[in-house]
């Protein structure tokens, strides 16, 4: 489970303004934190699957946003994949 200090510093790296919590940008930063967190949980535990299936929905949900931000707004797509250190 991700914490509230670190889901403030996902969403820090990406917000669009002060109060941005659900812009796509966002949103794909928090979810790029709760997949590194999942997959260091999976590391230690391999035969976690509901875990395992959870990872693979948020892999997807996030696969999906970039899609949408690379389809509406290239220059934020390219800032946050940069960002975020995600390949394209």
């Amino acid at each position: 489970m991700i914490t509230k200090e670190n889901k403030q510093k996902a969403i820090a790296l990406t917000q669009v303004s002060k109060n941005d919590v659900g812009s796509p940008q966002a949103q794909v930063s928090i979810l790029t934190a709760r997949i590194k967190e999942v997959t260091e949980h999976l590391k230690a535990n391999k035969h976690d699957f509901m875990a395992r299936r959870g990872l693979v929905q948020m892999v997807g949900r996030r696969k999906r946003l970039l899609k949408y931000l690379e389809r509406t707004d290239f220059d934020a797509y390219k800032a946050t994949v940069s960002k975020l250190g995600l390949r394209k």
